[in-house]
């Protein structure tokens, strides 16, 4: 037989399969764009900005809906109502990890972020248990971020009010809190082998925010095959995680199992506890992939968030000056500001609250999947459905806050001036795979940029009014623009 009517009868055969399992598969799924075979609704998306595309899909099908991304149906939820019915009031059922294909390549399903299961949940709870050990929610950890808040100030100070880009020094304090609690020590701002963790951290974020990654974890055949920055991206994971396990190493060498001294220590006991049990989730691959999580999440977020924080100060230069008034009247110029004061500076609260309502910095969160066959809303959701949660649709909700494409503290405070708090704030997700670190991201933003503001007044090389503050990706994460800042002492 001619070759060529071989190949095309296979790709009949191919293209037949698909539109028989997806129409199968539609039949008990939510509504939704009807997808085409192989590619699905891949040309209906803005890949990117992929929140705003489901946006426009739930004015036409509604809160629930189904979106094929390739052949995979991803059923997305959309407004608070629906996400909060799924991550809180059924939050076992929606507590699985969707999959990202990159991440798997690189973790296998290991760590904190990406396994599934028992394995789970089993080093979720072991991770929070060893985090509070080690202070976080507690004064001393508070004691440890206003120590890493001056260390950052005088690092400014260095600057000597030129203009710089802020992106690696507002990176290395948050990566200094939470190294502080993976492996026991800071590090100094000007190592090098800091400066390369961070920087390929901040390229990390870069790449899995844009529009290439975004067609790779809709075909992950392409990972395997083509070149691309996702190379970039799984060799920056190889060598972050190969910098853990040299630090795994050292820490075997000098364990004392009656004084451990941080969190691989925590988990390296662990492991002696669990050697026996075959069914352990306590590996080595699983201390590797945790501690690179822990790093990573807990460096890269709060920075970009402090970063992008800074960028919307400049714009509003009057709200920049309404906080720091606040920070004279309460903390004064001679000691470090502290989480006590929170409570009596109602408008800096807001205004935290409202940099992270603002920015969106996850707008579709992170993947979640169903644990089991479901029925949500009168449709059936099979078992391993991946399931996206549209936190864009929460935090930008017009009822809750008018305007929401405005920045305005307002949004949280009310008719007295007192802060006011909203279920709809859901920054970090919610329900059981809420942010690991809540507590401590919350602590470091407000401390962080009180701080800063007590310290320096801002300026812009620019006038603020043609200071662009849209997100340059908005993929995975919502990337500020670079911009570069003055750091005037006050």
């Amino acid at each position: 037989m001619d070759p060529f009517v071989v190949l095309v009868l296979c790709l009949s055969c191919l293209l037949l399969l698909s539109l028989w399992r997806q129409s199968s598969a539609r039949g008990k799924l939510p509504p939704g764009p009807t997808p085409l075979p192989i590619i699905g609704n891949i040309l209906q998306v803005d890949v990117k900005d992929i929140s705003k595309s489901l946006s426009n899909f739930s004015k036409v099908y509604g809160p629930v809906f189904t979106v094929y991304f390739g052949q995979k149906p991803v059923v997305v939820l959309h407004g608070y109502e629906a996400v909060k019915e799924a991550l809180i009031d059924m939050g076992e059922e929606f507590s699985g990890r969707g999959i990202l294909a990159v991440a798997e390549r690189a973790n296998k399903g290991h760590g904190i972020v990406s396994s599934n299961g028992k394995t789970w949940k089993d080093i979720r709870r072991f991770s929070l248990m060893t985090l509070r050990n080690f202070g976080m929610g507690k004064r001393s950890i508070e004691d440890r971020v206003q120590e890493e808040a001056r260390c950052l100030v005088e690092e400014l100070r260095k600057t000597k009010s030129s203009p710089c880009d802020p992106t690696f020094i507002l990176s290395c304090a948050p990566c200094n809190v939470i190294c502080s609690i993976i492996f026991q020590n800071r590090f100094d701002y000007k190592d090098q082998n800091f400066l390369n963790l961070l920087e390929r951290l901040n390229e990390n974020v870069r790449i899995l925010s844009s529009t290439w990654l975004q067609v790779c974890d809709n075909f992950p055949p392409l990972i395997d095959y083509l070149p691309g920055t996702h190379n970039t991206l799984l060799k920056n994971i190889a060598y972050t995680k190969s910098y853990v396990l040299e630090k795994v190493k050292e820490h075997q060498e000098s364990l004392d199992i009656n004084n451990p001294r941080d969190y691989i220590d925590c988990f390296l006991i662990k492991m002696e506890q669990e050697k026996h049990n075959q069914h352990s989730g306590f590996t080595i691959e699983n201390l590797v992939c945790s501690v690179s999580d822990l790093f990573g999440a807990g460096t890269e977020t709060t920075s970009t968030t402090v970063r992008y924080g800074l960028l919307l100060l400049l714009k509003y230069p009057e709200v920049t000056a309404k906080v720091q008034e606040e920070i004279g009247r309460v903390v004064g110029r001679h000691r470090s500001p502290c989480m006590q004061d929170r409570s009596r500076m109602p408008y800096t609260d807001a205004v935290v609250h409202e940099i992270q309502r603002y920015i969106n910095l996850l707008p579709t969160n992170l993947p979640h999947a169903v644990t089991c066959d479901i029925k949500f809303r009168n449709y059936y959701i099979p078992k391993g459905t991946t399931i996206f949660t549209s936190l864009s649709s929460v935090l930008h909700d017009e009822k809750e806050f008018p305007n929401p494409k405005v920045f305005d503290p307002g949004h949280f405070l009310d008719e007295s001036g007192n802060f006011k708090k909203s279920d709809y704030f859901m920054p970090f997700s919610a329900g059981k795979r809420i942010c690991l670190g809540e507590s401590l991201a919350r602590m470091e933003l407000f401390l962080f940029l009180t701080t800063i503001l007590q310290n320096f007044n801002l300026k812009s090389l620019v006038d603020p009014k043609d200071l662009d503050t849209t997100p340059v990706a908005n993929g995975f994460a919502s990337v500020p623009p670079s911009y570069q800042i003055c750091f005037n002492p006050v």
